[in-house]
């Protein structure tokens, strides 16, 4: 069956397809979404449905209020975060959630993951950040929907831009990373997951270790960005 929306639903499946090879979620856990802002779409994986399984035809595409366009399937539970960060954060064109180890582990420890390491300090300057666990107010309200306030709130309380740090830990939940399209997003996923694995090891064989010097963490950041970057072709 054609469809308008075929690119984005081709897209949005090869991103959902490489976080089960790279280990970022098992069976059905975790998503990843476009953005069309061109169009005033969002394409999203089908909630519940193993990625083995996973079909251009069953991914879902939505308008931005959540209404279902395309697709016979549910969309992802975690619509209504992706769509409020979509809404608050007009830079982000993708956003992947997964249920990656170490990750999780970071999350559900309630603490920033701290620079500890240059392969940290390649990719950010700060710590990672981990939001405080939801309210049971805004548990028993929409859920979802108050996981992407949650994030946006969060970042505005620290001072932080999301198109600085694309990536986030959510307290006692997991992780969401972010980009300009679906190769940035996973790409960031898979990289916080590499972070927080080597700050785990880390952290496990020297409990009392600080952070790196901030020289190191300026000349590692700044040889891969900005203007005097010399890393790479």
């Amino acid at each position: 069956m054609s469809s308008r929306y075929s690119l984005l639903k081709k897209r949005c499946l090869s991103g959902n397809l490489q976080i089960p090879i790279h280990k970022l979620a098992l069976f059905s856990f975790g998503n990843l979404s476009i953005i069309d802002r061109n169009k005033g779409v969002c394409a999203i994986k089908p909630s519940g449905v193993p990625y083995q399984t996973l079909t251009e035809e069953s991914v879902v595409v939505l308008d931005l209020n959540g209404n279902v366009l395309e697709g016979r399937l549910k969309p992802s539970s975690d619509t209504k975060t992706h769509l409020h960060l979509y809404e608050k954060w007009k830079d982000v064109n993708s956003i992947c959630h997964t249920h990656s180890t170490y990750s999780v582990g970071w999350a559900q420890s309630l603490l920033n993951v701290p620079v500890y390491g240059t392969t940290h300090a390649d990719h950010l300057t700060r710590d990672i950040p981990c939001t405080e666990p939801m309210d049971d107010f805004m548990i028993k309200g929409d859920y979802e929907l108050n996981t992407g306030v949650q994030i946006t709130d969060h970042f505005k309380k620290e001072k932080i831009s999301p198109s600085e740090i694309q990536m986030c830990l959510v307290g006692s939940h997991g992780p969401f990373t972010w980009g300009k399209d679906e190769t940035e997003s996973l790409y960031n996923s898979v990289v916080l997951e590499e972070i927080c694995k080597m700050a785990f090891i880390t952290k496990a064989i020297n409990p009392t270790i600080n952070k790196i010097k901030n020289s190191l963490i300026e000349k590692h950041y700044t040889r891969k960005h900005g203007k005097n970057s010399y890393y790479g072709q």
